[in-house]
């Protein structure tokens, strides 16, 4: 009896959400909520913050229709901060921290009649929530396409005499040994490769989103063991100001760095969050669903880069990026190529198939085979990265934190 009273609950609970997305919405009466994890000076809050500006402008919405509130944790008080935006009338409410998900689909069960959408989750498409969504892009195609930035200046350090050790060495400053940072981490690499393919990389984990302090002794601790380059999925300046002070070319994350570091900074991936956000406004005016799990891409123009620093960058970096950029775009490359002889390898065996934790439970299970057709299909069957294969070439310098 008590399981069918839950069933019915949810069936109530996922009609009334369905009832809610029906209805068109004038876009007078729109108000959007938007919690972050840290504020501007988090490199990757501030991306956020600067989609939803944009958006907001492209819409012409009042600044009375937009609210984001700073500096929330991932802990219940994402749940008390979205309550207390339902209460300030919002009905869309998008939370940007991978560790708010479950605080936030709290608020998303308790009030159906509002929309919640999540950044970088895993949870929406086998939730069952009607109002509970997830999104995220396919950055991986442009943390490879600032590889290919990495590889060019590797290979003309090479050319020049000058690599610290016997072949090209990158080092890379990662937050945590989530599939979101492997995939980050893994498709630069694999950029970096596809032209040149004797690249080699080390990993140092900091064990946090944000910490500058930390972020630059990792980096620095990477130079000190060889590092030729350097990139981050990391959120401070910590890394890029150590690769400015030690004069190391620097592929930074998020956005420019070239004001703060103008000798290093070479070009930055980032995901471009306006167009999502124009997306779940523009849904709920014209009272339709937003789709439970969104993956943007380069043609949606949620993946994008900077501007090469051509004084930083080596010769021809613009002209090989475009190219596989076009690639990308008619679908003729792949970051993760299991076709291609040697691109991939785990203890020098290609990698042919694998079972990927997509519908993620508690025991982080694998459920779904992801490799078909010649490459390693990410954010295919859902938004978030789930490509966590410790691949050769890729050394990990320490996977725990402290």
């Amino acid at each position: 009896m008590k399981k069918l009273i839950a069933l019915l609950l949810t069936l109530a609970l996922c009609l009334g959400c369905v009832a809610a997305v029906a209805e068109p919405v004038a876009k007078e009466s729109i108000k959007l909520g938007v919690i972050l994890l840290h504020d501007e000076d988090s490199t990757y809050d501030l991306n956020f913050i600067n989609g939803v500006n944009e958006a907001k402008e492209a819409l012409g919405l009042t600044d009375d229709q937009v609210i984001i509130i700073r500096n929330i944790d991932e802990s219940a008080a994402c749940t008390e901060t979205a309550l207390d935006l339902v209460d300030e009338g919002c009905n869309i409410i998008f939370a940007d921290s991978f560790g708010h998900e479950s605080y936030l689909m709290e608020a998303a069960q308790q009030h159906p009649e509002v929309e919640f959408c999540h950044a970088t989750g895993t949870t929406a498409h086998t939730a069952g929530l009607a109002n509970f969504h997830n999104a995220f892009a396919a950055i991986y195609e442009g943390r490879y396409l600032a590889g290919i930035a990495a590889g060019m200046k590797l290979n003309e350090i090479k050319a020049a005499g000058n690599l610290k050790g016997e072949v090209p060495m990158m080092g890379y400053v990662g937050a945590f040994t989530y599939a979101e940072v492997l995939s980050g981490y893994t498709s630069f690499y694999l950029g970096a490769k596809s032209v040149c393919p004797d690249v080699q990389m080390k990993v140092q984990f900091t064990g946090s989103w944000y910490d500058e302090k930390e972020e630059k002794a990792a980096a620095e601790a990477l130079i000190a063991a060889g590092a030729d380059l350097i990139s981050q999925h990391a959120d401070s300046m910590g890394a890029p100001t150590a690769c400015e002070n030690a004069g190391i070319p620097d592929v930074s994350y998020n956005g420019s760095t070239i004001v703060s570091c103008p000798n290093t900074f070479i070009v930055s991936s980032r995901i471009n969050w306006a167009p999502y956000f124009e997306y779940i406004v523009n849904q709920k005016i014209a009272g339709e669903a937003i789709a439970t799990d969104w993956t943007g891409t380069i043609a949606t123009g949620s993946v994008v880069l900077t501007d090469v620093n051509a004084a930083v960058a080596a010769e021809g970096t613009v002209e090989a990026i475009e190219a596989a950029k076009a690639e990308f775009e008619a679908g003729t490359r792949k970051v993760f190529d299991t076709a291609t002889e040697g691109f991939i390898t785990v203890g020098g065996e290609a990698l042919t198939s694998y079972i990927a934790d997509v519908d993620t439970d508690d025991a982080f299970t694998p459920d779904t085979e992801v490799v078909a057709d010649g490459y390693f299909h990410e954010s295919e069957f859902r938004s978030a990265p789930y490509f966590d294969v410790q691949i050769d070439g890729i050394e990990l310098l320490n996977t725990n934190f402290g």
